[in-house]
């Protein structure tokens, strides 16, 4: 053990710390969480469960990440079956415990063999008698959920894109054309493919700045906003030559455009927007209220009638001080900005009703409060320098709600942080790797190279 390297030295000490923090919230949570479990053994006593109609089995994917719960929750509440599924890597998940799953089953992650992830879903759905599936994507995922819909469409609704539109949706470059083509707006953006190109360019005919994407999803790459051009040719050349950009991973460049970030989720069928969100956005975003923005609501109505879309999108767009609205990239899954839609009744029939809804879009509930996580909002505290930022933390605790805690359901809000979390955490301690952050919110710790 002496003779490893710093770095791994670092990791054992990064683990044990955040080990030992888990270990001395974990009374206080139980108690919490075992207060809430006897008050509604005696509420469920005295309440007569309605009776459910019309109920059908549903399937979700993407079992470790809040967004999921949030929908298990949702169908659950309005009387139907949930059947939760993960990669093998995430058997440990917390959400399994949720009274709103009713069956968890594990399946092989789909880029090592995406045969075998279409066969292990559609044995679920046969076994199961799912009715309808609905991916809860990771960002990995989505492409791979595309290629299994033909063989489930046999056997149940698929709830998802064909995988012609995955791939343009998915594609930095090949949405933001798209959506020009409809008369739309995007920013400027050029498609890389050797670092060269960005050393050639010729900034000075620009009056703005870009920054570079991976088009490829990188949980580490993907906060990077550096500005190009930075302040020498060479600090240029420099950051562009350590990026893993060639022909086989493409990135984008992208126009820097300042103005307030957005991110949407919207749930579309035949083009229809039946529910939808808005909520103000960052680089790393984990907390979510409500904003009604018109203007963002049309464009997102105008790009999903367009391609006569049906399934879950989420854009991030961005407001110029001019009002004017720009689409910087499409995802197409769903979003956890969901998780404001935690006190409405009519989120099962927006994605079950197959005609559009009276009432369409759905958007969150006035009484909808805003969502954060707890154990991000704890961690938060160390960025806390005055006590201006106190006040601020304390307001966003204080007027919103946990999105993983739920009174009639409180157990996720115990096994995600102190058995999901905690062992992942004992896991990378044993393989003496490190982390970047921990993201309660998709379940997962982020780290270089990981998924």
């Amino acid at each position: 053990m002496t003779n490893l390297p710093q770095q791994r030295w670092l990791s054992v000490l990064q683990n044990l710390g955040t080990l030992v923090l888990l270990t001395i919230a974990l009374p206080f949570n139980l108690i919490f969480v075992l207060t809430a479990l006897m008050g509604n053994a005696i509420v469920r006593f005295r309440m007569q469960q309605p009776l459910p109609t019309a109920a059908k089995t549903i399937l979700l994917t993407g079992g470790k990440m809040t967004k999921a719960l949030q929908l298990a929750r949702s169908f659950h509440a309005a009387g139907h079956r949930v059947v939760l599924v993960e990669t093998e890597k995430y058997w440990l998940s917390g959400h399994r415990f949720s009274r709103a799953i009713d069956r968890f089953y594990t399946i092989p992650t789909p880029q090592k063999d995406p045969q075998k992830y279409t066969q292990a879903l559609l044995a679920i759905v046969q076994q199961e008698q799912v009715d309808i599936f609905i991916p809860v994507s990771s960002p990995i995922a989505s492409w791979y959920d595309s290629l299994a819909k033909p063989a489930l469409s046999q056997h149940c609704e698929v709830f998802h894109f064909d995988g012609d539109v995955t791939k343009i949706l998915d594609d930095k470059f090949a949405f933001s054309e798209q959506a020009r083509a409809i008369g739309l707006l995007t920013p400027k953006t050029f498609i890389i493919t050797d670092p060269q190109q960005i050393i050639n360019f010729d900034f000075s005919n620009d009056d703005c700045q870009y920054i570079l994407k991976s088009i490829s999803y990188s949980s580490v790459h993907r906060l990077d906003m550096t500005k190009l051009p930075l302040n020498s040719q060479a600090e240029t050349v420099n950051h562009v030559q350590n990026l893993p950009i060639c022909p086989e991973q493409p990135w984008i460049m992208q126009e820097f455009i300042t103005g307030q970030e957005y991110c949407t989720h919207s749930t579309v069928r035949n083009g229809t927007v039946q529910l939808y969100c808005c909520a103000k956005s960052s680089a790393f975003q984990v907390n979510y209220e409500h904003v009604d923005n018109p203007q963002i609501l049309q464009w997102v109505t105008q790009f999903v009638k367009s391609l006569n879309l049906t399934g879950q999108i989420s854009f991030d767009l961005i407001q110029r001080a001019d009002g004017t609205i720009f689409a910087i990239e499409c995802n197409p899954r769903t979003h956890s900005a969901i998780t404001m839609f935690y006190n409405h009744p009519g989120v099962a029939d927006a994605y079950l009703s197959q005609e559009p809804l009276p009432d369409a879009p759905l958007q969150p509930l006035p009484s909808s409060k805003p969502t954060y996580w707890l154990y991000h909002e704890i961690w938060r505290l160390n960025e806390v320098r005055s006590f201006a930022q106190l006040q601020t933390w304390w307001k966003t605790v204080s007027q919103g709600k946990d999105a993983l805690f739920a009174l009639d359901d409180p157990l996720p809000f115990l096994t995600v942080p102190h058995w999901q979390i905690f062992l992942l955490l004992l896991d990378n301690l044993r393989k003496l790797k490190g982390w970047i952050r921990i993201d309660f919110n998709i379940g997962k710790l982020v780290e270089f190279g990981g998924d």
